[in-house]
């Protein structure tokens, strides 16, 4: 093979942004040969602008069964990830998947075993982890730079949505629809690098989820979590969508000072000597450990989605390592279960969470949801 055709199941914002450079040409070794979605006018759309090189398909099965495609990038609602991204495997087919993986790390487990037994290429669109930003924090955490991590929080506040925004579909914010609210549709971004950075699951959580603050919505829009860590170390992770203005911080403090990103700059607070030897010899009541900030230098660059397709097609083309592995879905979404979960039960959870558990309390929530059906954005 030296050229991945690729096929996109859903057209909505994200599947077309993703349509309009394949059809451009910036992946190199890739080819959009196929669309699908249940909206006539959007397969009129991406036919006129992929021209005759590009099929149309009403369902996702017909796509995997036609042939014309090697791997496929499924830009569906939450729920369909799993049973499509499964479906394609059985086809022999290489799988990129939107995030979130899906709603509850009981069908994703299920979608990480399917692609396991297929041996295809498996990724999963978490574009933030080509954010230089990110990328050089965990460089600096693995490499040891910061020391043992002690603490670390994180407040993302700026997803600012009004009523106005969850009016203008019937299945925005519900149950049914999305499966969740800031924590599903907003967040998970941040999750995944919550814990891609720092290298750190957690073993247990207990959040307090507040749903529909301010809104009139069913599911959580405000939530504040404390996470305990094996090693000590401890976080805190605070995130809404009715603030305004809202703020985005992360903050990482380890024993040879702190790291914080904030306004897309990134500052270390840097200690002389790691706290822990200052700590057995120092003799002095207040004396603290001498303290560098220092401007972390940052290079231009991270071409976002686009660079995920790219790294995506070069694994299948070449075997080059992925940077955002499928499997990886499961682990920020296991934090996100943990906190509703947490909330549902008024106690802490365990990770790994009871999968059962959660989807019992997530059926629960589907019953009495008012929502309209399942769409995307």
């Amino acid at each position: 093979m030296n050229k991945v055709r690729i096929g996109i199941i859903g057209l909505g914002n994200m599947g077309t942004g993703h349509a309009q450079y394949l059809i451009e040409g910036q992946v190199a070794g890739a080819e959009l040969t196929a669309v699908s979605d249940v909206r006539p006018e959007r397969l009129k759309l991406a036919k006129e602008q992929g021209g005759d090189g590009v099929l149309t398909f009403e369902t996702p099965e017909a796509m995997f069964r036609s042939g014309a495609v090697d791997g496929v990038l499924l830009c569906t609602p939450h729920y369909d990830h799993p049973k499509q991204a499964i479906e394609a495997f059985s086809h022999g087919l290489h799988v990129l998947v939107e995030k979130p993986a899906g709603v509850y790390t009981k069908q994703v487990r299920e979608m990480n075993d399917a692609a396991t037994a297929s041996g295809k290429v498996y990724g999963i669109m978490y574009n933030q982890r080509t954010n230089p930003l990110y990328a050089k924090l965990r460089d600096l955490i693995s490499s040891g730079e910061l020391g043992e991590i002690r603490r670390t929080n994180w407040i993302i506040t700026n997803w600012y949505r009004s009523q106005a925004y969850y009016n203008s579909g019937g299945w925005r914010a519900t149950w049914a629809g999305e499966g969740g609210g800031v924590l599903i549709n907003q967040d998970p971004h941040q999750l995944d690098l919550w814990q891609w950075t720092t290298g750190l699951m957690p073993r247990r959580i207990r959040a307090f989820c507040a749903f529909g603050k301010n809104r009139d919505i069913e599911v959580e829009n405000d939530v504040t979590a404390y996470a305990e860590y094996e090693n000590g170390a401890t976080g805190v992770f605070v995130t809404s969508t009715h603030d305004c203005p809202g703020t985005n911080r992360f903050e990482i403090s380890g024993d040879r000072g702190k790291i914080v990103i904030e306004d897309d700059k990134m500052t270390f607070w840097r200690l002389r000597e790691l706290e822990s030897e200052f700590n057995k010899s120092n003799k002095s009541p207040f004396a603290q450990p001498e303290v560098w900030k220092c401007d972390i230098p940052v290079e231009a660059g991270g071409a976002q989605h686009l660079e995920i397709t790219r790294n995506w097609t070069d694994a299948i083309l070449n075997g080059t390592p992925l940077l955002a592995p499928g499997e990886d879905g499961i682990k920020g979404l296991s934090i996100s279960n943990a906190m509703l979960l947490s909330t549902w039960t008024d106690n802490w959870v365990d990770l790994p969470l009871d999968e059962d558990l959660f989807y019992d309390k997530l059926q629960e929530q589907i019953l009495r949801s008012k929502s309209s059906g399942r769409k995307g954005e």
